[in-house]
């Protein structure tokens, strides 16, 4: 396929692993309802990426890098969603800290939460344009192919990474659950990211 297998996959593992908006919001939900609830937005932000790299497979990455309404378009309502989340958690409750019914998001919702945080982000569309050609050969027979091959393949090491970060603070939960001043903490802290995270993509110049 004329693709540079070893330096994609050091470059993309690194990349995966730097903390941002989907990690967060991965342990964020795994803690309040569990490793299942972790896994759901992993798939749910590995689903965003495959849509990134449909998008960029079909040129977006170069409509969104020609025009600016397009690009603030996209950056404001990721933005103003990232925000969401995060007041979200910061007026959670003490007594929605049990890991109850009432608080509790069914796994449509969560995948629906980790596809749009990631889906949203224009950052990404752009970075999926000028990230996954640097690894396609010149001489490749079908870069098209090619580029949407890494595409998948980025998203399944996103999974397979921010899956294990979701099941790991999942495990934590029932520690969590007789400690709900340190889950408090968690949930203001994390909204508190999240919050900053939106307003940093909100501000965003279009390089």
């Amino acid at each position: 396929m004329g693709v540079s297998w070893t330096l994609f996959f050091v470059t993309s593992l690194v990349l995966i692993a730097t903390p941002g908006q989907d990690m967060i919001l991965v342990m964020s939900r795994s803690m309040a309802q569990g490793p299942k609830a972790g896994l759901a937005t992993a798939v749910g932000v590995s689903l965003g990426l495959i849509g990134h790299t449909i998008l960029a497979t079909l040129g977006l990455g170069a409509a969104l890098r020609m025009s600016q309404w397009l690009f603030v378009a996209l950056k404001l309502v990721g933005a103003v969603y990232l925000v969401y989340l995060g007041i979200g958690l910061l007026r959670t409750r003490r007594n929605q800290f049990t890991f109850g019914a009432s608080a509790r998001r069914s796994t449509a919702r969560l995948l629906f939460d980790g596809a749009f945080s990631n889906v949203s982000n224009p950052k990404i569309a752009l970075f999926f344009f000028a990230f996954l050609p640097q690894f396609v050969s010149p001489d490749a027979p079908r870069p098209t192919l090619s580029l949407f091959v890494l595409g998948l393949v980025f998203a399944l090491l996103t999974f397979l990474l921010k899956a294990a970060i979701g099941l790991s603070a999942g495990f934590l939960s029932g520690w969590l659950r007789a400690r709900p001043s340190v889950l408090k903490w968690l949930y203001r802290s994390s909204g508190a990211i999240l919050i900053g995270l939106g307003f940093r993509l909100a501000m965003e110049r279009r390089t």
